[in-house]
């Protein structure tokens, strides 16, 4: 049994590999006779062993390039800087792929060449590393789905998400919303497609490929097939209008949730911003995760605003049957970043995010790591009065909830787990001037900053209204 890799423009074969066990891990082989095989980076530069790259060939097998396609030809087929002969060149196959170590360790190679996937089916939505495939072969398993392609496209702000463009067997109206609730059984809900886009036949290339790049000349505003029920009252479509233009969609229904439509962080403070500046509403955070449609944010909308919820809790993921874990704000206060690890946690995991108080700027913030573990133990116990109890904090965060495990402890409750994320042990000699310029340089550059600016983004934009505001009241 022999696995033969290659393209129609290298004259189909270019490596070869023997298949002598049917338990072993099928590789990609060596390169045949004539040929060259490199594995890339970005730069063009060879990638170490184990490491991922694009692979492209070189050697006798080229084709000469696509007939009158002279822009596609100079996309693929590209100079060879590794061959000093002139007219030299390489295919760019779009494939990735990596040397497989000999050992677990790494290191050396045997040379054999592992097949890892397309170069244009990995996308990053929302920070999560996506393959297209798997979304599409989930599509591909609803019995009335004839073929699907999934593509990323990109809004104004620069924020990627889903189309799946579709043939299906059935009529859309009718079908979408069943296939929208067999997706939500065989996909996480960062990997759901924005829109699903019903099409008679998909564009095929002259060599009878699907088009990825037609596909991209579509507009979804008017292609676009989804269960949609439309505003009822002027603050539903009020928020309606804002959600459309915050995150740059065409229209938006009353169930529609916010994140699903690719609210991230900085998208959630254009939306309160948007909501202070029109509906003279200033909402906490944590509301927005407690309604997240149009529908329920009208609702909180409706309702004194002495009575929202000012609970250091952030309700990120309130639905499941396992214990519910409670993990504690970073430095500057911000529960963004765990949005993203209750998603990858799954459904069926409570999730809680605690912020500080003060971040209406109107209650007094506490400065003590005491003072703030106790408070945050009076409200986790709010939704669970009794342990075992699962904490956990990332950088600052870990402090707190250490402090937490403790306070627990000394009343006699059990705590199940205790999750320290990226945090210095709370003993003599560990906090420093250095350590801290550490921190500041490198977690707080990489990962917090972009959290933090977004809060000031929000300040500036309350004290602007604020300022506004006193100007028409006292314009003298």
């Amino acid at each position: 049994m022999f696995n033969a890799y290659g393209l129609t423009e290298v004259t189909v074969w270019s490596t070869i590999a023997e298949i002598k066990s049917p338990s072993e891990q099928i590789s990609l082989g060596r390169p045949i006779s004539n040929t060259q095989i490199y594995i890339l980076d970005k730069h063009l530069q060879p990638v170490p062993i184990g490491i991922d790259g694009e692979l492209y060939i070189g050697g006798d097998g080229l084709g000469r390039g696509y007939v009158n396609r002279p822009e596609l030809t100079t996309e693929h087929f590209i100079a060879n800087p590794f061959d000093e002969r002139q007219g030299a060149r390489l295919y760019k196959t779009g494939d990735l792929a990596r040397y497989r170590s000999r050992s677990v360790s790494g290191g050396e190679s045997d040379g054999n060449i592992e097949f890892l996937g397309r170069s244009d089916d990995r996308v990053k939505i929302r920070g999560f590393r996506i393959e297209l495939s798997e979304i599409e072969t989930a599509i591909e398993r609803h019995p009335n789905v004839r073929a699907v392609v999934v593509i990323d496209r990109e809004n104004s702000y620069g924020d990627k998400y889903l189309i799946a463009y579709i043939i299906s067997l059935t009529d859309p109206p009718n079908f979408t919303a069943s296939l929208r609730k067999f997706l939500t059984e065989k996909l996480p809900e960062y990997m759901m497609p924005k829109a699903l886009v019903f099409l008679d036949a998909l564009p095929l290339t002259a060599s009878g490929k699907v088009d990825r790049h037609a596909l991209i000349k579509f507009d979804p505003a008017h292609e676009i097939d989804r269960e949609f029920i439309a505003p009822r009252t002027p603050t539903e479509s009020t928020l309606a209008q804002i959600w459309t233009e915050v995150l740059n969609i065409d229209r938006v229904g009353i169930y529609d949730n916010f994140f699903d439509l690719g609210g991230d962080s900085l998208l959630t403070v254009r939306l309160l911003q948007q909501i202070s500046e029109r509906l003279n509403y200033e909402l906490p955070l944590a509301s927005l995760f407690l309604h997240p449609t149009i529908e329920s944010l009208a609702t909180c909308l409706s309702s004194p605003s002495d009575n929202l919820p000012r609970s250091p809790l952030v309700a990120i993921q309130p639905d499941g049957s396992n214990p519910a874990f409670f993990c504690i704000h970073p430095i500057f206060g911000v529960v963004f970043p765990y949005y993203e690890l209750a998603a990858h946690l799954g459904k069926n995991q409570p999730f809680y995010g605690l912020q500080p108080i003060g971040l209406d700027g109107k209650t007094p913030p506490l400065t003590r790591i005491e003072d703030m573990a106790a408070h945050y133990i009076e409200a986790l116990r709010s939704v669970q009065p009794h342990g075992p109890y699962y904490v956990g904090g990332w950088s600052f965060g870990g402090w707190v909830a250490f402090e937490m495990a403790q306070q627990l402890q000394q009343v006699g409750e059990k705590v199940a787990l205790l999750a320290v994320l990226d945090t210095l042990a709370p003993i003599p000699g560990h906090v420093s001037l250095g350590h801290g310029l550490k921190f500041m340089l490198t977690t707080a550059s990489r990962y917090i900053w972009p959290f933090f600016l977004d809060y000031v983004v929000l300040i500036i934009a309350i004290v602007k209204q604020q300022i506004n505001s006193s100007i028409d009241r006292f314009p003298n």
